[in-house]
C-alpha cells in the first residue's frame, strides 16, 4: 500500500470512526439515561412501556442488519449510511413528545434503523492485515462512546429535559451532516445480474462450512446480555454496594477493555486468535463466579477490572475470526447476516436473565452465565487448529460465471 493510500484508509477510518463515536454516544444517553427518565416524568408512560420501546429498538437494529448488508452490497455505502441516518433523526424528532404509546414505540424503533449500516461499513473497511488490531480499534470507539454517553447527558438532565433532548437531536444532525464527507464506497464486487437465489445459496455455504461457530455466536452474547437486566440489583442487594460504588466497578471493567483492545488486538495478530478465544472467555467465566462470593468493594472492583481484561482478549480475536468467514464478494450481506444471528443472544440473553433472577436469584443468572462462557472456553479449546486458520474467499463459481 502506497504511502498516499495509506493516508487515504486514515483518514477515511478516523472519519468512521468519530461516525460511530457519536451515534453510540447518542444512543447509549438516549436509551440508558435520557429516555426512561423523560418518558416516565415528562411523557408520563409507565416503565413497562419505556421498557418495550428500548426492546423494539433493539429488535430492529438486528432485524435490519441483514437487509442493511443486501443494499450495502448494491448500492452506494455513503448512500445507505445517510438515508439510515435520515430515517433514524426521523424518530428521534418523533420522540420528542409521542401523545400515544404506538408513537413511543415507532419512534424508538425507527431510531434504531440507521445505527446498523454505518457499523457494517466499519466492519467491511477492516483490512487483511492487522485485522484484529482494527478490530480493536473499532470496539474501542463503540465502547467510548456507549459508555460515554449515560454519563455524560446526566449532567444535562439535571438542567432540564428540553436542552438535553435538542443536545442529542443535534449530535445526530452533525453525525448525519459529517456523512456527507464519507467516500463514495461501492458496494461488493457481485454481478449485478447474479440473482438472489444465487446469493442466498452462497451465504448459506458458508454458513455450513462455520456451523460449529454458530451456536457460540448466539451463547456467547445471550450469555453476556443474560447480566444487563440484574446487574444493579446484584450489586446492591448481594454485593451491598452503593449505585455509586457500583459505577465504579462498571468504570473499572470498562477501562480495563478500552485500554487493551488495541493491545490485544495487535498480539491476536501475531499470536494467533485460539487462546485469547480460550483465555478471554475462560477469565470472563472465572471473574464472573468469582464475583458472586466477593465481600468487599476493593475486591469486587479488581474483579470487574479482570473481567474487562477478559474482555478485551476476545472482542478483536473473535471479530477477527468471524471477518475469515465473510465472503468478500458479500461484505455487507455477509456482516448483516452474522451480526443478526448474534444479535439473536442480544434479544434472548436479557429475557433468560431475567426470568431467572426473577424466579430464583439474581446470583444464580450470574453463575448460569459463568457456566455457559465456560463452557464456550473449553469448547474453542478442543476444536482443531484448522478452524482458526484463514479461510479463503468463498468465490463465485465458473458455472455461476457462465449463467451471468
Amino acid at each position: 500500500m502506497t504511502r498516499s493510500k495509506k493516508f487515504s484508509f486514515r483518514a477515511e477510518f478516523i472519519l468512521l470512526a468519530l461516525l460511530l463515536f457519536i451515534i453510540e454516544f447518542v444512543r447509549g444517553a438516549f436509551l440508558v439515561s435520557f429516555l426512561p427518565v423523560y418518558g416516565v416524568k415528562e411523557l408520563g408512560f409507565s416503565l413497562t412501556i419505556i421498557g418495550v420501546a428500548v426492546s423494539v429498538h433493539y429488535v430492529v437494529d438486528t432485524a435490519v442488519k441483514l437487509f442493511a448488508g443486501f443494499f450495502l452490497d448494491r448500492f452506494s455505502m455513503k448512500l445507505v449510511v445517510i438515508v439510515g441516518l435520515i430515517i433514524s433523526l426521523a424518530g428521534l424528532v418523533l420522540l420528542s413528545n409521542p401523545s400515544k404509546e404506538w408513537i413511543l414505540v415507532l419512534a424508538s424503533a425507527l431510531f434504531g434503523v440507521g445505527i446498523t449500516p454505518l457499523w457494517l461499513v466499519c466492519l467491511t473497511r477492516v483490512t487483511e492485515e492487522n485485522r484484529a488490531q482494527q478490530m480493536g480499534a473499532l470496539y474501542t470507539v463503540w465502547l467510548i462512546g456507549l459508555g460515554s454517553g449515560p454519563v455524560v447527558i446526566n449532567l444535562f438532565i439535571d438542567r432540564g429535559f428540553v436542552l438535553t433532548y435538542w443536545i442529542l437531536v443535534g449530535l445526530w444532525g452533525v453525525c448525519t451532516f459529517l456523512s456527507l464527507w464519507m467516500p463514495k464506497l461501492e458496494g461488493a464486487t457481485l454481478p449485478k445480474s447474479l440473482p438472489m437465489r444465487k446469493q442466498v445459496e452462497l451465504l448459506w455455504q458458508r454458513l455450513r462450512t462455520m456451523k460449529l461457530m454458530l451456536p457460540g455466536m448466539i451463547l456467547q452474547t445471550a450469555a453476556a446480555g443474560m447480566l444487563v437486566p440484574i446487574l444493579p440489583n446484584f450489586a446492591s442487594h448481594v454485593l451491598g454496594l452503593s449505585y455509586t460504588q457500583y459505577s465504579y466497578l462498571l468504570t473499572a471493567g470498562g477501562a480495563m477493555t478500552v485500554l487493551l483492545l488495541v493491545p490485544m488486538g495487535k498480539l491476536s495478530d501475531r499470536l494467533g486468535k485460539k487462546w485469547f478465544l480460550v483465555l478471554g472467555f475462560g477469565g470472563f467465566s472465572i471473574g464472573l463466579m468469582c464475583l458472586t462470593f466477593s465481600g468487599s468493594l476493593i475486591t469486587s472492583i479488581l474483579l470487574a477490572g479482570f473481567i474487562g481484561l477478559s474482555y478485551s482478549a476476545v472482542l478483536p480475536s473473535w471479530n477477527a475470526l468471524l471477518a475469515h468467514h465473510v465472503p468478500k464478494e458479500q461484505q455487507g450481506m455477509g456482516w448483516g447476516l452474522f451480526s443478526s444471528i448474534e444479535g439473536i443472544g442480544v434479544i434472548i440473553g436479557p429475557i433468560i436473565g431475567g426470568w431467572i433472577a426473577q424466579h430464583f436469584s439474581d446470583t444464580l443468572t450470574i453463575v448460569v452465565s459463568s457456566l455457559l462462557l465456560g463452557g464456550i472456553a473449553i469448547f474453542y479449546l478442543v476444536l482443531s487448529t484448522r478452524f482458526y486458520q484463514d479461510v479463503k474467499p468463498n468465490n463465485l463459481t465458473k458455472r455461476d460465471h457462465a449463467n451471468e
